[in-house]
């Protein structure tokens, strides 16, 4: 990328283009505002992530005009199975689909141009400029050379690696919520085996869950990684909790005989991949004057699923909202937004709670085992998936024992 070619100033300077920073820079641009979109990776480029689209998703990309591009490249699902470690497994409906986010995120990223928004990549973010305790901009770098870009709003949306975060003095906690390994392999073979996302839970994968999503072209997502897997320490620091991905990973295929299946009679496409989650709207400050934090740099994942594309795009389109209404009113603005998230925070916590069925394997045997009998309890699943239904009613201890007098 030559010097000339990067703008010295803009309105809003979106930092990060995954689903968040895309979702927040077509927003804006649409509202007329002056928008560049940076990345430090060229598009298309790949994302690890479980590329499934739930509920939450097909409304943020109704939302953003876009849903209809991405449902005719998408794979569509129709059911989640729950596999239990016993064996036990129940199918729960819901709106679901999968797209590999290399597809995902560049159809994102065309829409926002689409709309107006400029996109710079690759351009690496060095550091927010500072003027009068107000961010006024960023640096960055592209190879050897240094750009300083002016905006009146500076929106962080960088994703779990907290580089940017600290470099933005907005990271509270380095440490990520979890941690995921996935591949993709194809078998044509295993198609029509494998309709559904397959969500398994066992001792062997404990802390977490490993999982198989049917993608375009007899192509699958495969994986297994843990949620919540930070530990605080008495310092009031957090640590990783000890994990080799790569054995959970064989561990999942060793329990679960469709990924043994997969990874033996499959072709692994490129190789497997792992990076940090962040979850929950916890570890990072939301807000300073002239800048907000959006998408997985604010937690926008899902603790309990590890889920985290729809929430990353509601949280961008937040943080757009807030801008729009008073750009240059910074209080306004930041209070705006924190409200929008502290909204959203109880609903995180909820998934939070019900996370710690992935630490405990055997309650996933009796949430399964009663759901194979009450279709009652089945429609709660969905609802949980859904988005209608509290997880906690379902997950809590209280949950799980009104599950055995049901």
């Amino acid at each position: 990328m030559s010097a000339e070619s990067v703008p010295n100033a803009c309105d809003v300077l979106v930092v990060g283009a995954g689903p968040a920073g895309s979702a927040c820079a077509r927003t804006l641009a649409a509202a007329g505002h002056a928008v560049l979109l940076v990345d430090q990776h060229a598009f298309p480029r790949d994302k690890v992530c479980g590329d499934g689209l739930i509920p939450d998703a097909h409304a943020a990309l109704r939302r953003l005009g876009v849903y209809d591009e991405v449902m005719a490249l998408a794979q569509p699902v129709r059911h989640v199975r729950c596999v239990a470690p016993r064996g036990g497994f129940v199918d729960v409906p819901g709106t679901l689909a999968v797209l590999p986010r290399k597809v995902l995120d560049h159809v994102l990223v065309r829409n926002a141009e689409r709309a107006g928004a400029r996109l710079l990549a690759p351009l690496r973010f060095e550091a927010p400029l500072e003027e009068g305790g107000r961010v006024v901009g960023a640096r960055f770098r592209a190879g050897d050379a240094l750009h300083e870009i002016r905006a009146r709003w500076v929106v962080i949306a960088t994703g779990a690696v907290p580089q940017a975060l600290i470099a933005a003095g907005m990271c509270e906690r380095r440490t990520p919520s979890g941690v995921a390994l996935r591949g993709y392999v194809k078998h044509e073979g295993m198609v029509e085996r494998l309709p559904q996302l397959q969500m398994v839970w066992h001792p062997k994968l404990a802390g977490g869950y490993g999982w198989i999503f049917p993608a375009p072209g007899g192509h699958f997502n495969i994986g297994a990684g843990l949620t919540g897997s930070h530990i605080q320490q008495r310092d009031g620091r957090h640590k990783m909790q000890d994990v080799n991905l790569r054995q959970m990973f064989d561990a999942f295929c060793e329990v679960f005989a469709p990924a043994r299946e997969l990874m033996e009679g499959g072709t692994l496409q490129g190789e497997l991949k792992g990076a940090p989650l962040r979850c929950s709207l916890i570890g990072a400050t939301w807000s300073r004057p002239g800048l907000l934090v959006t998408g997985e740099a604010a937690g926008s994942t899902y603790a309990f699923s590890g889920e985290g594309i729809g929430k990353a795009m509601e949280t961008g389109l937040l943080a757009a909202e807030a801008v729009i209404a008073t750009p240059a009113d910074d209080a306004a603005v930041r209070a705006r937004y924190e409200a929008a998230l502290t909204g959203l925070a109880p609903k995180f916590s909820l998934y939070e709670k019900a996370a710690h069925v992935n630490h405990r394997p055997w309650l996933a045997d009796l949430v399964i085992w009663r759901a194979r009998k009450s279709p009652r309890i089945l429609r709660r699943m969905s609802g949980v998936l859904e988005e209608t239904q509290n997880p906690g009613r379902l997950l809590s201890w209280r949950g799980i024992t009104k599950l055995m007098l049901e």
